[in-house]
C-alpha cells in the first residue's frame, strides 16, 4: 500500500502539490486525471523518489520512504514516449531489469517469453526497437515494467501517443496486466473516458490538488464539487446560474447547476423537463454523434445528440434537460447533491 500525507511540493513559489492525502492500495488501478499542468507528473514523481516533497510523508508498506532515492524503490515507470534501448534487441529491452537484479538465465528466458506472450511481442524478440511500429514500442515498455515485478508501477499518459484502435486493446489488457503482480499501479490520463474504461479508483486534479478520490463510476456520477465536475466532463460540462433556471425553486442552497452534455436532448423524456431554446452556434458531425454548440446567456453549451443532423448556425433549437440529471452546487463549488441520479 502507498500512502501520501499531506503531500506538498513547491518550486520556485509556485504550487506544484498541494496537501495531497490518498491511500492507494495493489490490486485496483488507480487513475489520475485532470487537464495538462493539473500536478499528475509531479506527484508520480514525488511517488516515484524522483521529486522529494517539500511537506508531508510518503510511506509504502508502513515504511517511511519520503527522503528514500529512487534507486532504492523499487518502481517501474512508463511516459507517453517510447522509451527504449534502441541497439538493443527487444528481447534485450524486456530482459534488462532482470539482469540489474541478476536473474538467471532460466528466469530471464521465463519471464521474457510470459510479457512477450501476454504483449504479443513473441515474433518480434530478436528485432531492434526502431523496427517497430510505434504501438508495438509501448508494448516493450510495459512487458519491461511487468517483468521488473516493480512495487509501484506508474504509467504516465502511456497510451497518449498510439492510433485509436491500439489504444483501445491496450486500455482493455492494462488492468489485467497488473493485476496479478501485487503492485500499487497508477495511471495518469487527461480524458474521462479513458478514467471510466479503466475503472479502479479515480483521484481528480486540478492546480496541483486532489478534489476528491475514489471508485471511477462514483466521482463520475457523484462529484462533490463543480471543479470535480468539470474534470470529469468530457466533452465540458454545460452550466448555468440557478436564477436563470427553469424551475429555480427546484433547488433550494444552490448557487450553480450543472449537467452533462448528452442529458441535453432534442426531446423531453418527461412532463417536467426544464425546456430552453437557445442559439445554434456551430455543429460538428463525429461518425454516428453530432456535437451541437449553443448559447445560453454568457454561457456557451454542448449537446451530444446520436445520429448525423444538420444545424443551421443562427437557427433557434428548443433543447430539454431532466430535473434528474442536473447536479447542484453551492456558492463555494461544493455540490448539495443530485435531484436523481444522472449518469
Amino acid at each position: 500500500m502507498l500512502e501520501l500525507k499531506d503531500v506538498s511540493r513547491r518550486v520556485d513559489g509556485v504550487d506544484h502539490l498541494v496537501n495531497i492525502s490518498m491511500r492507494l492500495e495493489p490490486g485496483a488501478l488507480n487513475v489520475l486525471l485532470g487537464p495538462a499542468r493539473a500536478g499528475k507528473t509531479s506527484l508520480m514523481r514525488v511517488m516515484a523518489g524522483l521529486d522529494r516533497a517539500g511537506e508531508g510523508a510518503i510511506l509504502f508498506n508502513g515504511v517511511d520512504v519520503t527522503g528514500q532515492a529512487v534507486a532504492r524503490r523499487n518502481v517501474a515507470m512508463v511516459y507517453q514516449q517510447f522509451i527504449n534501448y534502441p541497439g538493443w534487441t527487444v528481447r534485450e529491452n524486456i530482459a534488462s531489469p532482470l539482469r540489474v537484479k541478476r536473474a538467471s538465465r532460466e528466469e530471464i528466458e521465463r519471464e521474457v517469453g510470459r510479457a512477450a506472450e501476454l504483449l504479443r511481442l513473441t515474433p518480434y524478440l530478436e528485432r531492434k526497437p526502431l523496427e517497430l511500429s510505434g504501438g508495438q514500442q509501448q508494448r516493450v515498455a510495459l512487458a519491461r515494467a511487468i517483468v521488473k515485478k516493480a512495487s509501484l508501477v506508474l504509467l504516465d499518459e502511456p497510451l497518449a501517443n498510439l492510433d485509436y484502435k491500439l489504444r483501445e486493446e491496450l486500455r482493455a489488457e492494462l488492468p489485467r496486466l497488473f493485476a496479478d503482480a501485487g503492485s500499487v499501479v497508477v495511471y495518469a490520463t487527461t480524458e474521462p473516458l479513458e478514467a471510466l474504461l479503466l475503472g479502479g479508483n479515480t483521484a481528480t486534479m486540478s492546480e496541483g490538488r486532489v478534489t476528491q478520490f475514489g471508485p471511477s463510476g462514483e466521482a463520475y456520477r457523484r462529484p462533490n464539487s463543480l471543479e470535480t465536475a468539470r474534470t470529469f466532463s468530457d466533452p465540458p460540462l454545460n452550466v448555468l446560474p440557478v436564477e436563470n433556471a427553469a424551475q429555480a425553486d427546484r433547488y433550494p442552497g444552490a448557487r450553480t447547476l450543472a449537467f452533462r452534455a448528452h442529458h441535453l436532448r432534442m426531446e423531453r423524456k418527461t412532463a417536467a423537463a426544464h425546456t430552453y431554446t437557445l442559439e445554434v452556434l456551430s455543429s460538428e458531425i463525429t461518425g454516428s454523434e453530432t456535437y451541437v454548440h449553443l448559447r445560453h446567456g454568457d454561457h456557451r453549451w454542448v449537446m451530444l445528440t446520436h445520429g448525423v443532423h444538420a444545424f443551421e448556425p443562427g437557427s433557434q433549437q428548443t433543447v430539454y434537460v431532466e430535473p434528474d440529471d442536473m447536479m447542484s452546487f453551492q456558492a463555494d463549488g461544493r455540490a448539495l447533491g443530485h435531484a436523481g441520479k444522472a449518469a
